[in-house]
């Protein structure tokens, strides 16, 4: 699989998680490179600094973990089974030593065992010193995420937000190594875990690795020096990315042979001011196959009295332009299908090409005022699931809220009625908390086929097109397929859904009376 930045998947799909699993790390480019796997707890904190693998330590307590360099790089080759309760996820990351920044490099390969990679290059990156590459954590399960993230505060940031610092060369030289030393107080350019603990110091290259005990008692920190630390090699063996492989979810692009008009036509020709969004939209839809795809779209946008300040700075107008040429790629007559809900919900007209810069009206303090000024996602929910409850074809509802999500029984319910439907919702958060049972898709039981995605986003304004739209169609290609092969599309499945069983036992019951 060929994944994205915002990848998030579980790693059971495609590997036993009861054998060791290896993670390859690897940049080049013109700077020298470290590489770490921090093991941390619940609150992100490196609470146990065994479970740090770097340079100067390679091995965990028991072997859980074992770091071995690489050309151009690092391979971790972990034991999940084995790890403690205690290790929540492992964080993997890639730092600059000395000058330069990740804007420069030349190309960063992560690779999930043989089946999973994800490439980047300078341009996804600034003028950060570190990447958060990639994380494996507890989630029913084991699960990954392809985050590629940069810290702009370099490797400082990284060490002082997992519970370490970046040490002065004269603190390094005069740094106490008694248990009841007090360690400076790191700078930290990241807002601090609210757990505070010791912090660790990563020891220069060439201290030789400390002895791990059964009973483990933090002596002196982990302290690091930038200028002290020395490679006994300054050249990598520059590594080259193959041409991407594709796998079932990421299959080939093909060309279309549907006889549509090319997405580029018909945005230039009907709303030549989103002409932008077509590049990085056509890219993930190629990467996808999802070209030839035809299939209702409708965005579902939450009113409540909290998205008040995403109404008036424009942030609700720019979600209906970048979702729009979604719906003018997927159907037929471009149009989006939209609702806006709050306490009760309604139906707005068809947003398409030609009105789509009026689809927020300038009145909708009127709107607000006459749906009510609460979130009541249930009942949005269940509007939609009438308006297509006879399609044929696929519908990719995207559903926009601010979180404070409460009805969770009832929502539940109607995700798993609708997993027998061929509806698929994208849920996104913005400038919100408390998204509840959004936030536990993954784990809802009961559904006939995965049918629902959760992502959050602080900024929608300043999210890069090509990783909104990543995000947004990451698991739309594995339930096509699904609703295919399992009978969603020609209505037979919906046979097997709670309520249709519990009709024909009221009607038997009624039949027999």
């Amino acid at each position: 699989m060929i994944a994205q930045r915002g990848t998030r998947d579980k790693l059971e799909k495609y590997f036993d998680t009861a054998r060791p699993l290896k993670v390859t790390l690897q940049i080049t480019g013109r700077a020298t490179y470290d590489f770490c796997c921090f093991g941390v707890d619940a609150a992100d904190k490196l609470s146990d600094d065994r479970y740090m693998i770097f340079y100067n330590q390679l091995r965990s307590p028991q072997g859980e973990i074992v770091g071995a360099e690489i050309a151009s790089g690092m391979s971790f080759t972990i034991k999940l089974d084995a790890l403690p309760q205690s290790i929540q996820k492992l964080v993997f990351t890639g730092s600059i030593d000395g000058a330069g920044t990740m804007g420069e490099i030349s190309a960063h390969k992560i690779s999930i065992g043989d089946q999973i990679t994800a490439s980047f290059g300078g341009a996804d990156f600034k003028a950060e010193k570190a990447i958060t590459s990639l994380e494996i954590y507890r989630k029913g399960g084991w699960r990954f995420n392809v985050v590629a993230r940069g810290f702009n505060g370099g490797l400082d940031a990284l060490l002082a937000f997992y519970g370490g610092e970046q040490a002065d060369d004269d603190d390094t030289d005069s740094a106490p190594t008694t248990q009841s030393a007090t360690p400076t107080p790191p700078q930290r350019s990241v807002s601090p875990p609210a757990k505070s603990h010791t912090p660790f110091k990563i020891p220069p290259k060439g201290t030789p690795p400390p002895v791990t005990n059964q009973t483990h008692t933090h002596t002196a920190p982990f302290r690091f020096s930038a200028s002290s630390k020395r490679r006994t090699q300054s050249h990598h063996t520059p590594f080259r990315i193959p041409s991407p492989t594709q796998s079932d979810d990421h299959p080939p692009p093909r060309s279309s042979a549907s006889g549509k008009i090319s997405l580029e036509k018909k945005i230039s020709n009907g709303a030549p001011k989103l002409i932008s969004l077509v590049k990085p939209l056509k890219v993930e839809l190629e990467k996808r196959n999802l070209l030839d795809v035809t299939a209702r779209v409708a965005l579902v946008v939450d009113m409540s009295g909290s998205m008040n300040r995403s109404y008036n700075d424009g942030t609700v107008q720019e979600i209906v332009n970048k979702i729009l040429p979604v719906a003018v790629q997927f159907d037929d007559d471009g149009n989006l299908d939209f609702w806006f809900y709050g306490s009760n919900c309604t139906r707005r007209p068809n947003v398409n090409m030609s009105n789509y810069e009026q689809a927020v009206p300038a009145d909708w303090r009127t709107v607000q005022s006459r749906i009510g000024g609460s979130n009541n996602e249930p009942v949005v929910m269940a509007d939609v699931m009438k308006a297509f409850d006879t399609t044929t074809l696929p519908v990719y509802v995207v559903f926009i809220t601010d979180g404070g999500i409460y009805e969770t029984s009832k929502i539940k319910k109607l995700l798993i009625e609708a997993s027998y439907m061929p509806i698929f919702w994208q849920f996104v958060g913005v400038r919100g908390h408390g998204y509840g049972v959004l936030e536990q898709l993954d784990n809802l039981s009961g559904r006939y086929v995965d049918n629902a995605d959760f992502f959050a986003l602080d900024d929608f304004k300043t999210v890069p097109n090509n990783e909104l739209y990543s995000r947004l169609l990451n698991e739309f290609p594995a339930w096509l397929r699904a609703i295919k092969t399992r009978g969603v599309l020609d209505g037979s499945a919906r046979r097997r859904s709670p309520s249709e069983r519990e009709s024909d036992y009221i009607l038997g019951h009624l039949l027999r009376l």
